[in-house]
């Protein structure tokens, strides 16, 4: 057993824990020593293994969105400090360190595939070779060792084999591998990418989308076909994991992200600030469209506001000195008329009393 075998045999153990687990299930339904039984054993490796580290990547996705929302303020600490190396380090530490995010955080699942690929490459190999590897034993090396698939070994590889059927099968899992992979970087960069943003991971994920599959084209003819059907069956996961992240959670300003809210908007749970309407207020609202215009309020009719016994009885006076002051006004009208007449029949009085004087 050689180095990289010795460091890692803990995994050894878990990978073949696994794979022999699920045989004996698949044993029920297909001949032991079927390549079915085995390929299906691996497949269900896959499922359990990305199952469990669903946490993790959604950790990556909240991480990744983050740093693109950085992006612009991190093109800003470059351009300030780019004399000053560490200064640039401390701004950036500092910046991560506010937003609650750590670059590393989206490498996770790749630092957690790596070492489980790596181990069921060993476990393989060591199978390929005839070797008892964790928990096999030699008996299951030997079934695992002749198990055919689609009339290839699943021990083979493209370069060790002189079969014709390992071949072709070797080289049309590697055409599904690069095709998968082209796939799934291009709906990030077509439809979840906010494209009024250029930031270098634009360029990186360009890139990406089509190195990665060269990866696969020198690397693949090297791995036995039990490990293509591995990265096959990951790549279908990846595809149809990134499938369902931007269609419900997709980068804002994307045009997956504009897609979301207009369906939203259709079903009636969109807010008016753009934010989505939740548990039972997504129920209720949802049978009731959003209509473009917004409606017109309806009138409220003001109630008047309740008066205590005081202010009632302020009221009433006041209401009653009122009227006296309006009956006073009505007296004083009629008041002179009469005293006009007064004042005339005293004139007429006093002139009909004066009566001429007799001349001498």
């Amino acid at each position: 057993m050689g180095p990289f075998d010795t460091i890692l045999s803990p995994l050894y153990y878990v990978v073949s824990w696994l794979i022999i687990t699920f045989h004996t299930m698949f044993s029920q339904v297909f001949p032991a020593g079927s390549g079915w039984a085995w390929g299906l054993s691996i497949v269900l490796l896959v499922l359990v293994v990305r199952a469990a580290m669903i946490p993790i990547f959604t950790k990556q996705i909240k991480s990744m969105r983050t740093m693109q929302a950085l992006q612009p303020k991190m093109k800003v600490i470059q351009e300030r400090y780019k004399n000053d190396r560490q200064r640039q380090s401390e701004e950036m530490m500092k910046l991560y360190k506010d937003a609650g995010t750590n670059p590393a955080a989206s490498c996770l699942p790749m630092l957690v595939q790596i070492p489980i690929g790596a181990a069921l490459y060993g476990v393989l190999r060591n199978v390929a070779q005839g070797h008892a590897v964790g928990v096999f034993t030699q008996a299951e090396v030997v079934s695992a060792q002749h198990a055919h698939i689609f009339g290839a070994e699943i021990s083979q590889t493209f370069y060790g084999s002189g079969s014709t059927t390992v071949k072709i099968v070797t080289a049309i899992f590697i055409a599904l591998m690069c095709v998968t992979q082209f796939m799934t970087t291009r709906q990030i960069m077509t439809k979840n990418v906010d494209l009024t943003v250029k930031t270098p991971y634009m360029q990186q994920q360009k890139m990406m989308m089509y190195f990665l599959p060269l990866i696969y084209v020198f690397t693949g003819p090297a791995m036995p076909v039990g490990v293509l059907i591995y990265m096959f069956t990951t790549n279908i996961w990846t595809l149809g994991q990134q499938l369902v992240i931007i269609r419900n959670n997709p980068t804002p300003g994307s045009i997956a992200w504009k897609e979301r809210q207009a369906r939203l908007k259709a079903a009636g749970k969109l807010n008016a600030d753009g934010t989505e309407i939740k548990g039972i207020a997504a129920l209720v609202k949802g049978a009731q469209p959003v209509e473009d215009a917004e409606p017109e309020p309806e009138p409220v009719r003001q109630q008047p506001k309740r008066q205590s016994k005081a202010q009632r009885a302020s009221g009433g006076g006041q209401q009653q000195r009122g009227k006296g002051q309006q009956g006073g006004g009505g007296g004083t009208k009629t008041a002179p008329s009469r005293g006009r007449a007064t004042a005339g029949g005293g004139n007429r009085n006093q002139g009909g009393g004066q009566s001429p004087k007799k001349k001498s």
